[in-house]
């Protein structure tokens, strides 16, 4: 009821005000026109009535309020701005030419009206809501997240706000920041679907496995769940070790949802039942889907299931399509150990120990070495 009646004030005010102020008009006529939204015939009526050159205050932001909402935004802002003229200490009017600029895509002018109104008021939640969007949308991110700061300050239960920035700081890494703002907003909400989908993409960027299958399932349960929910369960499910899980969720992914990474981690999800068939044809799949710097791994999770099927040419042939992507250390080594202890063939086993060797592994890889050396010295014999 409160915003239905709202309206019908904000006219009330609007005819009053210019009754007041003269008797030339009809204040039931104008009425009229603005509770039939003929703004038009209302802009009209009043130009008529007060010829130009106009100087009274109301008169001029009536005729402002008049054009805007006409859509005559040029001239709504032309009025606005004489009206300023006369009191630049009218917010009202500033925050109209800050929307009217934002209507007509200037918005570093639109930016300028709204850092004069936070100049003069600091405690502005809107102001500071609007200035961090113009921030966002020219990829200023150090005025961006402290207009966000701001605006969350004075009003931290405004969950665009809150979400906005606690996005912002997961991508940045700043979890317990992210974290913090995220209860706070949630404490009068908690079951708000756009905290929880905030509140995902922290778990699941920290690497809280179970923590995001929980907000994934509640969001399931309130039939708020997405692709992107329904794989980052998929994952969180696979790192838990719930393969079976796993495997079924991203099963319930349509196809138009499926992606390379779906793919990948159901693939990996059938590894771990042990139904190698079914892992390598979801990696073909991650594989066909699109062509990435994950290729070579994708081969390479092939290569690894068919030796387990005890295809060691396969395996072979899939370490090799890994190479034609990427060459790193890692595959070379694999390569030249399946050609070494599974295939018997000395020649290649060398070659590729050589190649491994040669393509200077470091970290964990490096342990390979003092092995690699000797399996070098023993297959020359």
């Amino acid at each position: 009821m409160k915003s239905i009646l709202l309206p019908f004030f904000v006219l009330f005010s609007v005819v009053s005000a210019i009754a007041q102020e003269t008797s030339k008009i009809d204040d039931a006529q104008l009425m009229e026109y603005f509770q039939g939204q003929r703004y038009n015939d209302a802009f009209k009526y009043l130009q008529k009535n007060f010829p130009e050159p106009v100087t009274d205050l109301k008169v001029l932001s009536r005729l402002a309020y008049a054009s805007q909402m006409a859509n005559d935004l040029p001239d709504a802002e032309n009025y606005y701005q004489r009206a300023y003229t006369i009191d630049t200490t009218n917010q009202t009017i500033l925050f109209n030419m800050a929307g009217i600029n934002l209507r007509r895509g200037n918005f570093p002018k639109a930016e300028l009206y709204y850092k004069q109104i936070a100049s003069k008021d600091t405690g502005n939640f809107t102001v500071y809501k609007q200035l961090a969007s113009l921030s966002e949308r020219k990829n200023d991110t150090v005025s961006m997240i402290g207009y966000y700061e701001q605006a969350n300050k004075i009003n931290p239960n405004d969950v665009d706000v809150a979400t906005s920035l606690a996005d912002i700081y997961t991508t940045l890494k700043h979890f317990d920041k992210a974290l913090a703002v995220l209860n706070k907003a949630a404490v009068g909400d908690p079951d708000n679907i756009f905290i929880l989908l905030s509140t995902v993409k922290l778990t699941y960027s920290e690497s809280k496995w179970a923590e995001t299958a929980g907000t994934c399932n509640r969001l399931i349960k309130m039939d708020a769940a997405n692709a992107e929910i329904l794989t980052k369960l998929g994952i969180a499910y696979y790192n838990l070790k719930n393969y079976a899980c796993g495997a079924e969720t991203f099963a319930s992914l349509k196809g138009i949802e499926q992606t390379e990474y779906s793919f990948y981690y159901a693939a990996l999800c059938y590894k771990g039942l042990k139904d190698e068939p079914q892992s390598i044809n979801f990696m073909n799949q991650a594989i066909f889907q699109g062509i990435s710097s994950n290729i070579a791994t994708y081969y390479g999770e092939i290569a690894d299931s068919e030796g387990n099927l005890n295809k060691y040419k396969k395996a072979a042939m899939a370490y090799q399509k890994a190479l034609q992507f990427k060459e790193t250390p890692i595959i070379y080594y694999l390569l030249a150990n399946l050609y070494d202890t599974k295939l018997k063939d000395k020649r290649n086993a060398a070659i590729y120990y050589k190649k491994f060797l040669n393509s200077n592994p470091v970290g964990k890889q490096m342990a390979y070495i003092p092995y690699v050396k000797s399996r070098i010295d023993q297959l020359k014999n």
